[in-house]
């Protein structure tokens, strides 16, 4: 009987995932890919202020990924209140822009890239993130 209770939850999570990736990886994806975009061709050299709406609408999508997230997996874990499900995916935005902001250095420390311009660029890529997740979850309604 276990066995089967693993394989059940093992396919409820699957479809979790596959069901979120549809409904919303498109958003993370497409700021993902205006970024690598603007690295292949100089844009964030060329234009320093691009950085500013890239982290803010970084913040906004990755949060509207992980409020789907959180909702679709209500089946699984069970009913979460609209405010916990609105802060956690606020705190994982918040970690997401402390780890992006971590890569960037590592590439700049062992790659020699020129991602981070100082300490005030790195505070001010976090705040911006966290703004971007502040926006979406004071104005995005879905349940």
């Amino acid at each position: 009987m276990s066995t089967i209770n693993n394989k059940l939850t093992e396919n409820k999570i699957t479809a979790w995932i596959l069901f979120t990736l549809r409904e919303s990886a498109w958003a993370p994806l497409s700021v993902f890919g205006f970024y690598l975009f603007g690295l292949a061709i100089d844009l964030f050299d060329n234009f320093p202020n691009m950085d500013i709406p890239t982290h803010f609408m970084g913040g906004f999508m990755i949060t509207y990924f992980y409020r789907s997230l959180i909702r679709n997996s209500q089946p699984i874990v069970g009913d979460i209140p609209l405010p916990i499900r609105i802060l956690f995916a606020f705190t994982c935005t918040g970690t997401t822009a402390v780890l992006w902001e971590f890569y960037e250095n590592i590439m700049d420390r062992f790659f020699g890239f020129h991602m981070v311009r100082g300490l005030e660029d790195t505070i001010m890529d976090l705040l911006l993130g966290l703004s971007g997740a502040l926006v979406l979850s004071l104005f995005y309604r879905r349940r």
